[in-house]
């Protein structure tokens, strides 16, 4: 119950190192997860239905899973889900013992379908500028995270249900994937990142593509231009995930969050600055408890047992 407590006291606005992020105007404010295993999970509070943060315990503790359980509406994102993303990833950000993150759905053959367009109808465009500004900037605090994200997809993943998936690290999904950003269809553009992660990822041409013609893609081609990391049997992309994040777990989480920091800053700069970036992350990993452990473990040809020391 302590750990209960302890992210519960978590939940609450945090931005810290960034800059741009708005705040909804509106007032914002799940189901057990299809994925068990034998591994414990701890089901954290959450303020949206829609949404519950996971911490896996024993042999997977470190690994957070931030699930959607919106059935009704195929995980459109609407005011109250997106409260509890927001709320579910300022809780992550500010745990010290997460080490991964994995965004997932319980709700069969969707990850999301984007936004709530049966909530945004009713919206004014005051309304749908504030809201989208809150959704851009919770994908933005996703991407800022320290450590690495996963998005797990099985489904549709379309508009604010792909942007958010290009906000993580890495993407997972089944050969029944779909996925593509559709706004140009509906005389908008999109909103919260698509525009800027996506030709990032692909190419600046990929995406032109992708986005003008709205049209939609499957895993396998996903795969293909570099959307997605691994592409898996239908079904098979939560348990794929769940490996790579085990792999990630077992490394020392120091460095994994200096590696992340030093490609994620390091790549828009040039060369030489990136490299003294690179010497600047380095150097956190030098006098640490962790650094001597993976020495030890090596000469007594064992496992390292890392702390984040």
């Amino acid at each position: 119950m302590a750990a209960l407590t302890a992210l519960t006291k978590s939940l609450g606005f945090h931005c810290a190192k960034r800059s741009k992020i708005s705040t909804f105007s509106q007032n914002f404010p799940s189901h057990n997860s299809r994925f068990q295993t034998l591994r414990t999970l701890i089901l954290e509070p959450s303020l949206s239905e829609s949404v519950k943060l996971n911490r896996l315990s024993d042999y997977d503790s470190g690994i957070v899973e931030v699930n959607l359980d919106r059935p009704e509406a195929k995980n459109a994102i609407g005011k109250d889900m997106l409260s509890g993303l927001r709320h579910a990833f300022e809780a992550v950000d500010r745990d010290s013992s997460a080490r991964v993150v994995m965004i997932s759905s319980s709700v069969p053959k969707v990850f999301c379908a984007g936004a709530d367009l049966k909530e945004r109808k009713k919206m004014t465009a005051a309304e749908v500028h504030s809201f989208v500004n809150y959704l851009r900037s919770t994908f933005s605090l996703i991407e800022e995270l320290q450590i690495p994200t996963i998005a797990v997809i099985e489904g549709a993943a379309l508009g604010g249900g792909l942007e958010m998936a290009l906000s993580c690290d890495l993407r997972i999904c089944g050969e029944n994937a779909l996925l593509g950003l559709p706004e140009t269809g509906l005389a908008i553009i999109p909103g919260a990142g698509g525009t800027q992660r996506l030709p990032r990822l692909v190419g600046k041409s990929i995406a032109k593509d992708i986005i003008f013609t709205g049209r939609r893609m499957g895993g396998r081609d996903a795969m293909s231009m570099g959307l997605v990391n691994y592409c898996v049997p239908a079904g098979e992309a939560h348990p794929k995930a769940l490996e790579i994040a085990r792999e990630i777990n077992q490394k020392g989480p120091i460095a994994i969050r200096m590696a992340k920091r030093a490609i994620n800053e390091g790549i828009d700069r040039e060369m030489v600055s990136a490299l003294d970036l690179e010497e600047e992350c380095y150097e956190q990993t030098l006098n640490t408890k962790d650094r001597l452990e993976g020495l030890a473990a090596f000469a007594e040809k064992r496992k390292p047992i890392y702390t984040g020391e």
